[in-house]
């Protein structure tokens, strides 16, 4: 049987923290930061966690990682 095949994008954009939770960039930061407010642009430094419906879609684009038990 061969091995499974990772997504490359997922593997470039997302990791897992050691409990299992899905930890991923901050969206909207990219451009137009002129729009956005300040308090916009200090919540949105540094990584986050992905809500479970979320975390799970991206768990089957990592099938070797750790699993959230």
């Amino acid at each position: 049987m061969p091995k499974m095949k990772s997504k490359s994008g997922a593997k470039k954009r997302f990791s897992l923290t050691a409990k299992g939770k899905v930890r991923a960039n901050q969206s909207g930061k990219q451009h137009g930061m002129v729009k956005r407010t300040n308090d916009q642009i200090r919540n949105q430094r540094g990584t986050t966690i992905l809500n479970e419906s979320d975390a799970n879609i991206v768990r089957g684009f990592l099938p070797y990682r750790k699993k959230h038990s």
